[in-house]
């Protein structure tokens, strides 16, 4: 806040506590309350803008009312070392006419050097571990002391304007796991074995069917000749069709211990 000015915007909380994850957009609030009779125009500045979204990043606050802001941090690839986080906020907010809207909002109406009593309060950044799954919360180095740092605290950071839209998150490294090529291979050469296998098995079968429905008709055809074939002549096609039946079967039987011995390979 400005040594000679008052607090114009009471600030709710004046700690940002993200419950970080990574890989993970996160956002928290903090509410801006008005308990004077003006107009109180605001802007939030951060030192890494590129990082964090603020919605709305300026507004007008009307008198004896509040207006929630929205702060979102982008997807992080890592957590930082000890959970500790240098970043930092600005709130500025000045006196305006009746009347101004957000879209009047300026920069220069912050600046101190037009004359504008400004008053600026300043919000750490502190990262929590995330309430699910439930863990023990470390305490950091900053539990206990004074939520509101003191005026000469951050003199020489670099506060810039926030973004009013959230940009496109950055894109993350995946990690996923690796296979090896020599198991692909194998699996594609498995899978491709079976399928052959079980088309062998299914043209058998076809094939089988087929050679019955020809053996039936032609017992139907010899039984309605009156003289009819001799009797050896039956029985040589009655075993030949025996035969060619146990020889089906067999194949049948041998192509489905194939497949089966290969999928299990393939399951294992």
């Amino acid at each position: 806040m400005g040594s000679d000015s008052k607090e114009l915007l009471g600030i709710e909380p004046l700690e940002l506590r993200f419950p970080f994850e990574t890989k993970k957009q996160i956002s928290c609030s903090m509410q801006l309350t008005n308990r004077t009779d003006d107009y109180i125009a605001f802007k939030v500045k951060t030192t890494s803008p590129k990082k964090y979204c603020v919605r709305p990043n300026s507004g007008i606050v009307p008198p004896r009312s509040t207006s929630d802001v929205i702060v979102t941090m982008q997807a992080q690839r890592e957590a930082p070392a000890d959970m500790q986080c240098k970043d930092k906020f600005l709130v500025q907010s000045v006196v305006v006419t009746e009347g101004t809207t957000a879209k009047d909002v300026t920069g220069e109406m912050f600046d101190k050097g037009s004359g504008n009593v400004v008053d600026e309060r300043k919000l750490k950044v502190v990262y929590v571990q995330p309430p699910q799954p439930p863990s023990p919360v470390r305490e950091g180095s900053e539990e206990g002391s004074s939520p509101r740092p003191s005026l000469s605290e951050g003199g020489s950071l670099n506060y810039q304007d926030t973004t009013r839209e959230s940009d496109e998150p950055p894109l993350l490294s995946a990690t996923s796991a690796h296979k090896d090529p020599k198991d692909v291979t194998s699996d594609s050469e498995t899978s491709a074995l079976i399928s052959r296998l079980t088309e062998e098995r299914n043209s058998a079968i076809q094939q089988n069917n087929k050679l019955l429905e020809e053996m039936d008709l032609v017992r139907r055809e010899i039984s309605k000749q009156n003289g009819g074939f001799p009797f050896v002549f039956v029985v040589v096609i009655a075993l030949l069709g025996i035969i060619l039946g146990l020889q089906l079967d067999f194949e049948k039987s041998t192509v489905g211990q194939k497949t089966e011995e290969l999928e299990s390979l393939k399951h294992d």
